[in-house]
């Protein structure tokens, strides 16, 4: 990137490293103030069987790979669980081996730098607020559709955590009692119908069957149904398969009916849909605006919420991760301060 030397200046002061733990991979990148990915790099997530010191060590080592050649100032971390309402402990990982971990103070420890841990959801959707699909909506809810589903809530333009920091799970909201068995323990989860593994689970069933709609699918992976993959229905789908299209017609009509509880509890401005699925775009979109419609309650006496796509794709997680951080630092230095002097911190008030 050609910049002045002012330029460089000004990103430096603010640069910070995003990271974005997922099911299958941890991604990292550099990001200025503005929302601006300097530099990028990716690992795969260890398999949740090993240790929580594994994952540890590959968060170790993409923020090093990337501090050798950009001086950050924080690390944001979005993971994806539960995190405590300081910032500091995931609580619990459906999807990774994570309990009551201590996240923070490990990286904190081996990084030498100040760190935020947050909801990797939660992280995803500040992005699309300050940057993304959501700016200039003061009220919005963000749903992102990849391994399972979580999501976030905007009121007044701040981050609603909740009281005890792990407000957003909406992927664990129960659609069917007794449903399919999830991941959580529970059965009949939403991300059990509207996820990326949902729409993978339907179309392996769809091909395993033989059934001659499943013929394109079967063609793409020489007849193999395990090779199937979201990401396939969704490019199949594009080029006008129809069984594609109807899977991502049956996910868009259980997102349709979950936003609309949503639009119940909350009464957003605006819905914003994130992650791998929402790339699928108006084919799953659709479907899901016309199921919200017949769904949601006092429909055609109240304002409807607007349904839209987000913007920042795969690399919102990392950006709002890092925004995060960077928004905590004057608090950091005021604790630091406050300490040397010997003077006791003032009582904290809620981070966004």
């Amino acid at each position: 990137m050609a910049t002045s030397r002012e330029g460089d200046r000004f990103h430096y002061r603010g640069l910070v490293i995003g990271v974005d733990i997922g099911g299958s991979k941890v991604a990292a990148g550099v990001v200025t103030p503005g929302g601006r990915i300097l530099a990028r790099t990716r690992a795969e997530t260890p398999h949740r069987s090993k240790s929580p010191k594994t994952v540890e060590d590959t968060i170790a080592a993409v923020v090093a790979e990337l501090r050798r050649s950009y001086p950050v100032r924080a690390v944001g971390v979005g993971a994806a669980g539960f995190v405590d309402d300081q910032r500091a402990t995931v609580l619990f990982a459906p999807h990774l081996s994570w309990r009551a971990e201590p996240l923070r103070e490990a990286l904190r420890s081996r990084l030498q730098l100040p760190i935020v841990v947050e909801n990797d959801a939660n992280a995803a959707a500040w992005a699309e607020v300050r940057v993304g699909a959501g700016r200039g909506a003061a009220d919005s809810v963000v749903v992102n559709l990849g391994t399972g589903i979580g999501g976030a809530v905007v009121i007044g333009g701040e981050l609603y955590r909740g009281r005890h920091g792990i407000a957003g799970e909406f992927g664990h909201m129960t659609v069917v009692p007794g449903g399919l068995r999830c991941e959580c323990g529970n059965r009949g989860c939403w991300e059990q119908y509207a996820s990326g593994n949902a729409v993978t689970r339907e179309a392996r069933e769809l091909a395993a069957a033989d059934s001659p709609v499943a013929r394109g699918l079967l063609n793409a992976v020489a007849g193999n149904p395990s090779l199937i993959t979201g990401g396939l229905v969704s490019e199949l789908a594009r080029e006008g398969d129809l069984a594609c299209v109807e899977l991502l017609e049956e996910a868009g009509d259980w997102l349709g009916l979950g936003l609309a509880n949503l639009a119940a509890a909350f009464d957003p401005e605006l819905f914003v849909i994130g992650g791998g699925v929402s790339e699928s775009g108006e084919l799953l979109l659709e479907p899901a605006r016309r199921a919200f419609r017949r769904t949601l309650t006092g429909r055609g006496y109240r304002p409807e919420p607007g349904v839209v796509a987000a913007e920042l794709g795969n690399e919102a997680g990392l950006i709002g991760a890092a925004d995060l951080a960077r928004d905590a630092l004057p608090r950091w230095r005021q604790g630091r301060r406050q300490r040397r002097i010997g003077t006791p911190p003032r009582r904290r008030g809620r981070l966004r």
